[in-house]
Formats: C-alpha cells, sequence, structure tokens
C-alpha cells in the first residue's frame, strides 16, 4: 500500500500544479474585488465560479505574509505523516493511506506555491494559487490542493471513529467469549476425572 501511496501523491500533486499552471496562464488574477471568470451553474442556481487569487497566508488568509513559519511548519507536518505511514505501514487501513495520501498530496502541492514564493520573491510570485470560489455561500476560495487536505481529514476522522468501534465490538465479543467459557459447566474426562 505505501507504493500505491506514493504514486496517489506524486499523481495528486502533479495535478494540483497543472491546473495552478493553467489558471495562471489562462486566468487573470483578482485585485481587490474577486472576479468570477467561469461560472458553474444548474438552472439559475450558481454552484462555483473560477477565479485566480493569490492567497500569501493559510486558510481564511491567517497568518498571512508568515511564509517561512508557513514552509516549516508545513514541512515538519507534512515528514510526520510521511513518517507515521512508513513506520505503521502494516497495520494502518486502505483508508488510512488513502486518507493520508490525500492530506500528503494537498499539503506539498500548497508548500510548492509556497517555496516559489521564498525563491522567486513576492514581486514575481506573490501566494498560494486559489481559484475555486463558491457561489451559494460566503466561502474563502480555495484550490485542489485545500480539497485533497480537506477530504483526507475527513476520511482520516471516518477511519478512526470506525477503528474505534471495531475496537469495541472485539473487546465486547472477548469479554462474552470470556464469559461463556467461566459458565459453562466442566465435562468429565474418560478416565472419570473432572
Amino acid at each position: 500500500m505505501l507504493i500505491l501511496s506514493i504514486v496517489l501523491i506524486a499523481a495528486l500533486v502533479a495535478e494540483d500544479q497543472l491546473i495552478k499552471l493553467y489558471i495562471v496562464q489562462n486566468v487573470a488574477e483578482s485585485y481587490g474585488a474577486i472576479r468570477n471568470y467561469y461560472t458553474f451553474e444548474i438552472g439559475d442556481f450558481s454552484i462555483f465560479s473560477i477565479t485566480h487569487i493569490r492567497n500569501n497566508g493559510a486558510g481564511w488568509s491567517i497568518l498571512g505574509g508568515k511564509t517561512v513559519f508557513l514552509v516549516v511548519f508545513t514541512s515538519l507536518i507534512l515528514a510526520a505523516v510521511i513518517v507515521y505511514m512508513v513506520i505503521k505501514r502494516r497495520s494502518l487501513s486502505k483508508l488510512d493511506f488513502l486518507s493520508l495520501s490525500l492530506i500528503t498530496a494537498g499539503g506539498l502541492g500548497n508548500l510548492i506555491d509556497r517555496f516559489r514564493m521564498l525563491i522567486e520573491g513576492t514581486d514575481k510570485f506573490s501566494g498560494v494559487i486559489d481559484y475555486i470560489k463558491l457561489d451559494f455561500i460566503d466561502f474563502p476560495v480555495f484550490n485542489f490542493a485545500d480539497c485533497c487536505v480537506t477530504l483526507g481529514a475527513i476520511l482520516f476522522c471516518i477511519s478512526v471513529v470506525v477503528g474505534e468501534i471495531n475496537d469495541q465490538k472485539r473487546k465486547k465479543a472477548a469479554l462474552k467469549a470470556a464469559a461463556e467459557r467461566e459458565s459453562a459447566p466442566e465435562t468429565e474426562d474418560p478416565d472419570g476425572e473432572v
């Protein structure tokens, strides 16, 4: 499963970077008010729009301008997730691998943008490229990497809950089996011994 996770992470990071490259080359960056360039609707109901903004912080633009901190913090978290996957590879479920792979891929996708901010400077590269704007709710603009992190976190929480439920079922079954063994009548040995 570890090899498949590495392949999935690489594919998702490549997809994230290709989408961002397409946005940079084909959608003018919005400054100030967010402009919608392409809107996806069902009937008269707008679902989401494609736009192009840069975020020099984390989600909701928190820690804006703290690029070095975000690079170091994200790198440490991703390293911890990868080490955890390698160490626990024999005991992790497929859902665990999928969720951790999504989190890692999303984190790496945005980390690449932050590294570019440090290397190229804010004159050329001013932040993480965000381009998906939900039209039916007031929500920050986000990108594919953010979707990967969010979906991975949700799946990981589900995996933890399912694992806990299964552990409780195993414990109850073990207690029930032990109680049945204790209450079972002793059988006599063919030699007449109990």
